[in-house]
């Protein structure tokens, strides 16, 4: 498993589904997310400018002032302004969510992970059951380790499809959802700094921590050997399966 700067991605057809590329499947967000936030965005926009002429009217409203300060602004600028703003605004927010959803591009040999900067590549030699936990996608090693869990908001059917096309083991749930064990401080048997990772992802998740530092520290985690599942701020863990004789 390696990490790498994400490379420029294939052409994604303008939906939701898998699309084919030669031997690779691609699962992803569709691209008419970007208009489609701009469109809402103008709408927006323009509901702005009606709630600001309605609130002029009123003796008394909340953020009078701004809506006063809207309205002095004469027509047709003051609805140009509302729809570019809304727009811009819209294009962003699409552009953010395309940057922080799940890209899975699955070929017979490999799959690779991207998410916001970052593509992860995994050998199909190395992985075993496949499948997704809630909105996570989990992909599991030979010896139940996880390889991979990553947020994912893509069609359940479409990702599905995706690895059972290739001949992926796809699996309804977590095979090993009953091994996982609910995290205290200083838990007994783990690997050797596993409780001072986990302490710290527990500081990160309820307090000074992004995102990218709760991801970075479950990649350390799962560096150790532990399988860590989130569920209601709180972390459970399990260790892998002993390698069986001759594996």
């Amino acid at each position: 498993m390696s990490m790498r700067k994400r490379p420029k991605p294939a052409p994604v057809a303008d939906t939701a589904h898998g699309t084919h590329g030669g031997d690779v499947t691609v699962v992803a967000q569709p691209v008419w997310l970007v208009p489609a936030f701009a469109a809402a965005g103008a709408l927006v926009g323009w509901l702005v400018k009606l709630l600001a002429n309605w609130l002029v009217t009123l003796r008394w409203a909340p953020m009078k002032g701004p809506a006063e300060l809207l309205n002095s602004i004469p027509e047709p600028w003051l609805t140009l302004l509302g729809v570019v703003v809304g727009v811009l605004l819209g294009v962003l927010l699409g552009f953010i969510t395309l940057y922080e959803s799940l890209t899975v591009r699955v070929s017979d040999t490999h799959v690779t992970l991207t998410i916001h900067d970052e593509s992860r590549d995994l050998r199909r030699a190395d992985l075993g059951p496949v499948f997704l936990d809630g909105k996570t996608l989990v992909l599991l090693g030979l010896h139940t380790e996880e390889a991979a869990r990553e947020p994912c908001d893509l069609d359940r059917a479409d990702v599905a499809a995706a690895f059972t096309g290739h001949g992926y083991a796809w699996v309804a749930e977590d095979p090993h959802k009953a091994d996982f064990h609910l995290w205290v401080p200083d838990t007994p048997g783990l690997p050797v700094g596993a409780n001072a990772l986990l302490s710290a992802r527990a500081h990160a998740m309820r307090k000074t921590g992004t995102a990218e530092d709760v991801r970075a520290l479950r990649d350390e985690l799962n560096g150790l050997g532990l399988a860590v599942r989130d569920e209601d701020r709180r972390q459970y863990w399990r260790l892998p399966a002993p390698p069986r004789q001759g594996v």
